[in-house]
């Protein structure tokens, strides 16, 4: 299987890197390294200088004679500026030809432009979807996803995304088993299914530079199950509810009430995933006081109910070890943060 991954000038390098490991360690582990043939092609240049001061020697050029790519992917450049027409044309002529086709990160914006993801849903990185759908209204693009499968085509948001597109394609050709021996042996998780959330409620606050902003959201994450209104958080740490509230706002971009929200569906999506507690426990520990209401947060925030996304993501040996207590209570200042995903959409691969 002939893997042709599209390289940009100024590359994401992870975008080449990442995927290119998965599909080369998944050949050694079959014993067969013929099973997949990995092509740099580059847009005319013979070098490519990627991020990371990295440079990358193109195995072919989209101006050579064609071969035939059973998975063509096109790697992202995170100052993605112009299209070059002649990479459109050679998209436009090659995608079709390949059994599947996909991007990684802003390569999304070249398959878009060549005209391949008319009536797909796609993702791209997080931090270039406002830019996509302003560039492409009429494509349905889920802002959260991690990756993404719409039949042949398949799309992920970039940087180590590209490790979990190609994870699942190695589990689609030769098995779950060998996917989880590549993971294993790279470290990394292999069941981050494409329809998790690119954002973590333990992330965003690292950005936060603002003493009372951090111990806000630390409180928060460690009191979920508490009544938190905006008055009573901004007792706790001492400033009024109006200061607060614009403080937070204009730190985090985002309201103090979209920040608990997002870290009790957080919190409840990994009691989901990592034990098998009954859901009106887990409504309970997570602050939304009943099955009901945390059912409708899930149908608005993420789409499906819980317990459907716990069908989808439940380890395959749920543990009763995660806890409002072990996971949740004390965070650091660093570890207290929260983001709203109300654009999550679960992925259909196989």
């Amino acid at each position: 299987m002939r893997i042709a991954i599209l390289a940009p000038p100024g590359v994401q390098s992870l975008d080449i890197v990442g995927p290119a490991e998965v599909f080369w360690e998944a050949a050694r582990r079959l014993g067969k390294m013929d099973a997949y043939d990995i092509q740099i092609i580059s847009s005319g240049a013979a070098s490519i200088g990627g991020t990371g001061q990295l440079k990358f020697v193109a195995d072919r050029t989209i101006f050579d004679p064609d071969e035939p790519i059973d998975t063509l992917l096109v790697a992202g450049d995170p100052s993605f500026q112009d299209i070059d027409p002649a990479i459109i044309d050679w998209l436009r002529r090659r995608a079709p030809t390949a059994r599947r086709y996909g991007s990684i990160c802003t390569g999304v914006f070249l398959l878009a432009a060549a005209g391949l993801l008319d009536g797909k849903r796609v993702t791209t990185h997080w931090e270039c979807a406002q830019k996509f759908s302003t560039n492409f209204p009429l494509i349905d693009l889920d802002a959260d996803a991690i990756y993404v499968r719409d039949g042949a085509l398949i799309t992920a948001a970039g940087v180590t995304a590209g490790i979990d597109l190609a994870l699942a394609l190695v589990e689609e050709d030769h098995g779950r088993d060998i996917a989880m021996i590549v993971a294993r042996y790279m470290v990394v998780f292999l069941r981050r299914p494409g329809g998790q959330s690119q954002f973590s409620a333990h992330l965003v606050g690292q950005m936060s530079d603002i003493t009372m902003v951090q111990k806000a959201q630390a409180y928060v994450l460690a009191n979920l199950a508490a009544s938190l209104s905006i008055e009573h958080i901004a007792r706790e740490i001492g400033m009024s509810p109006r200061n607060f509230a614009r403080v937070f706002r204009r730190e985090l971009a985002m309201t103090p009430a979209d920040f608990i929200a997002a870290a009790r569906v957080d919190a409840a999506r990994r009691l989901l995933e990592d034990t098998s507690q009954p859901l009106q426990r887990i409504a309970s520990t997570c602050g939304f006081g009943d099955v009901n209401t945390m059912r409708r947060t899930f149908a608005k925030s993420i789409g499906v109910s819980p317990n459907e996304y716990r069908k989808r993501f439940q380890h395959p040996s749920p543990v009763r070890r995660l806890t409002i207590g072990s996971a949740y209570q004390n965070p650091s200042p660093l570890q207290a943060s929260a983001s709203v995903s109300r654009h999550t959409a679960l992925n259909k691969a196989p």
